[in-house]
């Protein structure tokens, strides 16, 4: 795509990452920049705490609704392109103030006694289930499992480490999980609605409940989006015969 581009076409591109900082030197198209770490004279990038577009303020970062630094990125990308097609400042803002995020993905389901339930379902891989752990300060009950890929879930292991009370784990790929966090706090559910009234009995106001699993979901569920709607049904009845 990059190569076939001619003077007048642009490309927006990830300043942070050698990959597509080497795409800059492909074809003939304007190269227009975002960044979390460095000034960029044209496209968005952060300052102290707030995302500068084409040398001006956008908005702040804790305007973005969306939780994590990868949304913050997408946010800058976004806001870029926008621009390229002739959006305002403001018009950015208010699209990205109101934008109620994708389904399935760190999608807020509801708040019940203090604690907030998110259903990150589309979570299926482990780097996936990293980027929502990071997305959180801590205070996590996680729920792991499903599908194996034939994925090594030992990094989730670091990330877990000081952020989550607990992960509950289900699905096929429990015991796997198990093996590879060692030194966790794990709890054996075998389903999911197992997995979320044990969070809901354990957790405390000011915790969160994450549905992250890091697997597919053919075990027991159609599809992810099969999966992240039981969440949501499950979640939401959650408390009606308390």
């Amino acid at each position: 795509m990059f190569v076939n581009q001619r003077p007048g076409d642009f490309r927006v591109l990830n300043g942070d990452d050698a990959t597509t900082r080497a795409y800059d030197r492909i074809g003939s198209g304007t190269t227009v920049w975002f960044s979390s770490t460095h000034t960029v004279d044209r496209g968005a990038y952060i300052s102290g705490d707030r995302i500068i577009l084409n040398g001006e303020p956008l908005m702040l970062l804790s305007e973005i609704p969306l939780p994590g630094a990868h949304n913050v990125e997408n946010t800058m990308a976004a806001a870029a392109i926008a621009r390229l097609v002739g959006a305002t400042h403001e018009q950015i803002r208010a699209a990205v103030m109101t934008f109620p995020g994708v389904e399935h993905r760190i999608e807020f389901v509801r708040e019940l006694n203090g604690v907030r339930y998110y259903n990150d379902s589309k979570a299926t891989n482990v780097d996936a289930t990293l980027k929502a752990i990071a997305a959180f300060p801590g205070s996590l009950w996680i729920i792991l499992g499903g599908k194996d890929k034939g994925s090594d879930y030992s990094p989730l292991r670091s990330a877990l480490q000081g952020k989550a009370h607990a992960a509950l784990l289900i699905g096929a790929t429990a015991a796997k999980i198990q093996s590879q966090l060692d030194g966790l706090n794990v709890l054996q559910c075998g389903t999911l609605e197992t997995a979320i009234h044990e969070a809901h009995s354990r957790a405390c106001s000011g915790d969160i409940v994450l549905l992250a699993p890091a697997c597919a979901s053919f075990d027991q569920f159609e599809s992810y989006e099969h999966r992240g709607r039981e969440f949501k049904r499950m979640v939401a009845n959650l408390g009606a015969a308390e």
